[in-house]
């Protein structure tokens, strides 16, 4: 991860989302020698924070950050286990700049490349794995 990052954007914070992103975010945050921050559903933080939406299939969703868990120009990295179509690691994207973070990317263990999640997503994205199962275009 350090390799894709030179060493004045080495990544300060990592950012989890709830739940899975809980799972590998403090890990990557230990090895970077970087903090970690979870991002969770509305309503299960305590003290003021910062709220961004995002559209779910049947409905929208909330996401909510503490407000002081970002520093204004800290490098943050967003975590989670799948990109599917975009939509959460997206409104995480919005609170990490509405806390003055400097987002540098996005790193997901798998990515479902037919629901083309990433083109919703303004900063680099990482994964290990893609599938293209789904996609009635592929044979």
């Amino acid at each position: 991860m350090r390799a894709h990052y030179p060493d004045s954007q080495t990544p300060e914070i990592v950012v989890g989302l709830e739940a899975r992103g809980f799972l590998f975010g403090p890990s990557l945050a230990l090895a970077l020698g970087a903090g970690f921050v979870p991002i969770r559903k509305k309503g299960k933080l305590p003290g003021p924070t910062e709220t961004a939406g995002f559209a779910k299939e049947y409905g929208t969703d909330w996401f909510e950050v503490q407000k002081d868990a970002i520093k204004p120009g800290q490098h943050v990295v967003i975590v989670d286990d799948i990109i599917a179509t975009g939509g959460s690691a997206a409104a995480a994207g919005t609170l990490v700049k509405a806390l003055g973070g400097t987002l540098l990317g996005y790193v997901f263990l798998l990515e479902l490349d037919f629901l083309k999640g990433r083109e919703k997503l303004d900063a680099p994205v990482f994964t290990l794995l893609s599938s293209q199962e789904g996609d009635p275009s592929k044979p």
